[in-house]
């Protein structure tokens, strides 16, 4: 698969920017799914400009640890936010709740191994349209998780 283009992406960003004010001023209930996928706001440090960056991302849980794939919609690129998490793996994110949005200060790590595989099979059993962006890239999707600092070691 090609990369999309500029045009594309600018609009993929700016629908995103909506997202993020939407889900906030909702309270997490608008968007609170993207094809399905329950939606969490995801505030990663750019690498380059040091600037915190807020993206909607699709997530599924793991206990108390949230599990993201970093599928860029079946992109050959890498979606940012993975490579800010890379970086530097202190994030935010924002997920609604009963009482609104809850504020979870979390660390990210790529799953490996039979952890991936685990992760990878839950995720694409709940949501098949993940098995569906394997076929579009050549690159091995990865499968992130944010551990909330206040979580007992695994």
């Amino acid at each position: 698969m090609a990369r999309r283009s500029r045009l594309f992406n600018t609009a993929i960003r700016h629908i995103c920017d909506w997202q993020v004010r939407t889900y906030r001023r909702t309270g997490g209930r608008r968007p609170a799914t993207m094809r399905g996928i329950p939606v969490l706001l995801l505030t990663t440090r750019g690498r380059r400009t040091g600037l915190l960056r807020t993206r909607p991302v699709g997530y599924g849980r793991d206990g108390r640890r949230f599990v993201v794939i970093a599928s860029n919609g079946g992109d050959d690129a890498t979606p940012a936010w993975w490579l800010n998490l890379r970086d530097d793996p202190v994030a935010e994110l924002e997920v609604g709740g009963p009482g609104g949005l809850d504020v979870v200060k979390v660390r990210a790590s790529e799953a490996v191994g039979e952890e991936y595989d685990r992760l990878w099979r839950m995720m694409s059993r709940r949501h098949p349209v993940y098995l569906k962006y394997t076929g579009m890239t050549s690159r091995r999707i990865p499968v992130v998780v944010l551990e909330p600092f206040d979580a007992p070691p695994p």
